[in-house]
């Protein structure tokens, strides 16, 4: 069995027992995390469509991790006028663990 859920802007599909990395949630880790914009089930061949969504169709996941991507630099150059501007940026991420698909 396996759901499409949108989260952070994105769609993403998860099973049960599995971790995806997400963009960031403000919640603590170990705290659980209910994904209620259910696009999409699948259990044992049949499949269920929203419009947009499921009513009454959840995942619940446990968050493991929160963390930072790696260094991404940003770099600002201008031709013989010395200009010059150097940013680093890391994305925050977080780990949810999805513990089961209900309905």
């Amino acid at each position: 069995m396996y759901a499409v859920i949108k989260t952070g802007g994105k769609q993403r599909r998860v099973e049960a027992g599995k971790e995806i990395k997400i963009e960031k949630l403000d919640a603590n880790v170990g705290e659980p995390v209910i994904f209620d914009n259910v696009l999409l089930t699948s259990m044992d061949g049949k499949i269920e469509i929203g419009q947009p969504y499921l009513e009454d169709t959840k995942v619940i996941g446990k968050i493991i991790r929160q963390a930072k991507g790696p260094k991404v630099i940003v770099l600002k150059y201008k031709r013989r006028k010395g200009y010059r501007r150097k940013k680093g940026h890391r994305q925050p991420f977080t780990i949810v663990k999805i513990e089961g698909i209900e309905g």
